[in-house]
């Protein structure tokens, strides 16, 4: 071994050093241990379809409109056809025998005013369904609108003349507990049972939320 005095090198069983007389002391080696390992909760990344609970809990406020419908033109089509045959009839039947086409002609325009009149009146309704009411709004110039909650719905059929079913179209019926017991009727609705069957199906999901 060396000296750690003198730096001359020495026996490796000598005690002291034979040039300076230095004792010699064996140095002891240490290995530094690798520290250990830090342990660290195993990462996992979120699911693609995770959402916060505020989310969770928002989710449903925004409604969801179900159908927005207006009544049927059916028959306001039927309307228009009929009041063509009237005119060209009138029309024929004045120029023939009275000769004067021009009155014919005003005549018959005056009866197309009629399917035209119902036409209007047709496009100034609208009902809307969303997952939580019903919405009804009439009117031109003063517009108004009617909310029926559909917690407040007591039930929903249908109501159809031979000729309504004929062309098929109906009317929905409502019985409304909000409104002292009122009936509510949406009139000549294609499809009216289906269009009742969404609005059985509204309720019954609300009434399941409700329940959570």
């Amino acid at each position: 071994m060396f000296c750690d005095k003198c730096g001359l090198e020495n026996a490796d069983d000598a005690a002291f050093c034979r040039s300076c007389g230095r004792e010699l002391k064996e140095i002891e080696t240490r290995v530094a241990a690798r520290p250990a390992a830090v342990s660290t909760p195993e990462y996992r990344a979120p699911l693609a379809d995770a959402k916060p609970v505020e989310a969770r809990a928002n989710d449903g406020h925004d409604e969801q409109i179900v159908f927005s419908i207006g009544p049927t033109v059916k028959f306001v089509y039927a309307g228009y056809l009929a009041a063509l045959l009237g005119a060209f009839v009138i029309a024929a039947l004045l120029g023939g025998f009275f000769q004067s086409p021009w009155l014919g002609v005003g005549l018959g325009f005056l009866i197309l005013l009629i399917p035209v009149y119902f036409h209007i009146k047709t496009k100034l309704v609208r009902y809307t369904l969303t997952d939580n009411k019903l919405e009804i709004d009439s009117g031109f110039i003063a517009r108004t609108r009617r909310n029926i909650p559909l917690r407040r719905v007591q039930d929903v059929t249908v109501s159809s003349t031979f000729l309504q079913r004929l062309l098929g179209f109906g009317d929905i019926v409502i019985d409304n507990a909000s409104e002292g017991g009122e009936r509510i009727i949406l009139d000549d609705i294609d499809a009216p049972q289906t269009r009742a069957d969404q609005i059985l199906k509204e309720m019954r999901l609300l009434d399941t939320h409700s329940d959570f």
